[in-house]
């Protein structure tokens, strides 16, 4: 790993502005040992530690078939397209890599044909879109959807020409030969590393716990990249949901179907139209506020039980119909099929009474979600690893909890692993302070987000802008935003207004600019360099104690003879916390100020346990500490041109 990893190595050679570091060495030989001795690990290696080579290089030299699995696209994206192409240079030595997404991620020719012929679209915009696709459709090589940077990836229309598992037809396809799902899977099966995502990772799981195959192929090595997010992502594909997209495609699909197909039966068509209505009347049903809740609460609502069991009932009439229609087209025995697993799925969820499982529902704006989520995987994961037969190794920056692993390997049922920490190479000491401010109230107050304005504003006019404002509820976003609006000259990027990426982008390009967001910043974000000179947080980042699949979690930990809150409210915040924390220091040149508003830090017993899980800042109640460190910034800043 020396020639590799040195400073004269094989890396330093190929990457501009690589630096060796232990950290990374050391974990890149713990790698291939577990690699060459078939043990699980568990790693945390520190912000800075350059994990990804440090894990892929043994994987590769270990000539073994390699599956890695990451937190999110993005970062499947940048593995593939920037990492592997620099270690395979750097090495010289030949392997054949492949990218698998989900389905969605992929154009449906047969779907985009059928979109396209309908005319079927709410407007103009709509109609245009599909027509860039089409045009996007005679030139791509891949489908994968995110080649199109002319459509946004928020637009309605690409539920219209990409599948699910629900509608895709399978070999009975017209369009199966040219199917740029059926060639991605094909080109993952030879490759000897496979780069996919936790949501891949978990719907391969799911089928094969339902004795359906599965979708990736066997491997000698699994990676799980960002493994800290993996727990959350497995109870959802582990659980079961019926969504008011998921109706509305069906009815949506069944009309088209049938003016193709089925011309004769307007009968058909008529019972589509009344399911997408009964799926309106149950929205409204819900009450107008966008919201999570429990199945009691839903329960115990009279007009939500009549507009659901409308909509059941619908779903049998239109169930009856497709049956008869089915012998007419694939596409309508499709929706046959559907609707029948449609309608089983919502029976199981209203008569479930088995007690394993958390019933909740979610409202949107327009939609709502039904869902039945176990109250916990680690069973069914431990009986998932077993079946794959493969090393596993799970690595990230924030597995620990004051330095043990006990919270993440219990979330997955992990007993027999080894485990190893790296601190981050960075020196948090000379690059980074942490503020914690005086005189904050309870968060709980109702002038909380006053008192955060307050403390917030002479450290962003002391940091020049340059800042990341991360919040645990958008309720305290919004109105610490209206706050601060009209008393700073720097510009505020509010999360919503644009999407994820596009904010990101703009905070670099203005240099001095504060971006407002919420949970999806807190973590996958890197900006380097002076752009992002502070982190400010409002609150310990506890999950929400009114959220329904929460709240189950804890009674059935409560009646394990567990301790909720130490056991699983405490460590997940610890997480969170360093998660937020991590995007301040992302380069050895970077220096930034950290500063925590929570007054809970020091009054309560429980703040040891984060103090003790961050990196090693130094510590300071003084504002007049935090505006010396960005003078002495600014002159380093000076100096360093």
């Amino acid at each position: 790993m020396d020639t590799i990893f040195g400073a004269d190595g094989d890396l330093a050679r190929h990457i501009p502005a690589y630096w060796p570091r232990t950290a990374q060495r050391e974990m890149a030989d713990c790698i291939a040992q577990a690699i060459e001795a078939h043990v699980h690990l568990v790693a945390e290696a520190g912000t800075g530690t350059g994990k990804t080579f440090a894990y892929l290089i043994p994987a590769i030299l270990s000539g073994k078939k390699i599956i890695v699995s990451t937190g999110t696209k993005n970062l499947q994206d940048q593995l593939f397209q920037k990492d592997l192409p620099v270690i395979r240079k750097a090495l010289g030595v030949p392997f054949q890599a492949a990218l698998l997404k989900g389905r969605s991620n992929y154009l449906c020719r047969y779907r985009l044909d059928n979109t396209a012929e309908s005319g079927l679209f709410h407007s103009r915009a709509e109609a245009a879109a599909v027509n860039r696709i089409r045009a996007w459709a005679g030139r791509t090589r891949s489908g994968d959807i995110a080649e199109v940077t002319d459509v946004s990836e928020g637009s309605p229309v690409w539920f219209d020409v990409t599948s699910t598992a629900d509608n895709c037809l399978g070999q009975e396809c017209p369009d199966y030969a040219d199917c740029f799902l059926v060639k991605a899977r094909r080109k993952a099966q030879e490759a000897d590393i496979l780069v996919i995502n936790h949501h891949l990772l978990c719907a391969d799981w799911s089928l094969r716990s339902g004795d359906f195959g599965e979708l990736l192929p066997e491997a000698d090595v699994v990676i799980i990249d960002e493994a800290h997010q993996l727990a959350e992502t497995a109870s959802h594909f582990l659980g079961m949901s019926v969504s008011a997209r998921q109706l509305n495609e069906l009815a949506k699909d069944t009309v088209g179907e049938q003016s193709k197909d089925a011309g004769d039966m307007g009968d058909l068509a008529d019972a589509a139209d009344a399911l997408a209505q009964r799926v309106k009347e149950v929205r409204r049903a819900f009450g107008e506020p966008v919201r999570r809740g429990s199945w009691q609460e839903m329960a115990h609502n009279p007009d939500i039980i009549a507009s659901v069991a409308a909509l059941r009932e619908q779903l049998h009439t239109l169930s009856r119909l497709l049956e008869i229609a089915a012998e007419r087209s694939k596409g309508l025995e499709s929706c046959f099929k559907r609707c029948g697993e449609l309608a089983v799925r919502l029976q199981n969820l209203v008569d479930d009474r088995e007690g394993e499982w958390i019933r909740w529902f979610e409202t949107h704006k327009r939609a709502f979600t039904l869902t039945r989520t176990p109250i916990e995987i680690n069973d069914a994961f431990q009986q998932f690893m077993q079946d794959y037969q493969a090393t596993w190794i799970f690595t990230s920056a924030t597995l620990t909890v004051a330095g043990r692993f006990d919270h993440f390997m219990a979330t997955l049922g992990l007993k027999k692993a080894d485990t190893h920490d790296w601190e981050s190479p960075f020196d948090y000491g000379r690059q980074a302070l942490f503020y914690h401010p005086h005189d904050m109230p309870d968060p709980n107050s109702p002038h909380y987000s006053q008192a955060l304005t307050d403390a917030a504003l002479p450290v962003l006019k002391a940091s020049q802008g340059r800042a990341f404002f991360l919040f645990t509820s958008h309720r305290t976003l919004r109105e610490t935003a209206e706050l601060l609006g009209a008393q700073l000259e720097y510009p505020l990027l509010i999360q919503g207004d644009a999407p994820k990426s596009v904010l990101i982008e703009r905070f670099k390009a203005l240099g001095s600019a504060i971006l407002m967001g919420s949970a999806s910043f807190w973590e996958g974000v890197d900006v380097r360099g002076p752009a992002l000179s502070c982190v400010i947080i409002d609150k310990l980042p506890f999950a929400a104690p009114g959220d329904p699949v929460l709240k189950a979690r804890l009674d059935a930990l409560r009646r394990q003879g567990s301790n909720p809150f130490s056991s699983y409210q405490l460590p997940a915040a610890v997480i969170a916390l360093k998660q937020g924390v991590g995007r301040l220091i992302r380069d050895v040149e970077d220096r930034g100020l950290f500063m925590l508003c929570d007054p809970r830090l020091l009054k309560r017993s429980y703040g040891r346990v984060f103090l003790a899980s961050l990196p090693p800042m130094r510590r300071t109640r003084s504002l007049k500490a935090v505006q010396r460190f960005f003078v002495e910034d600014s002159v380093a800043e000076k100096e360093s041109r």
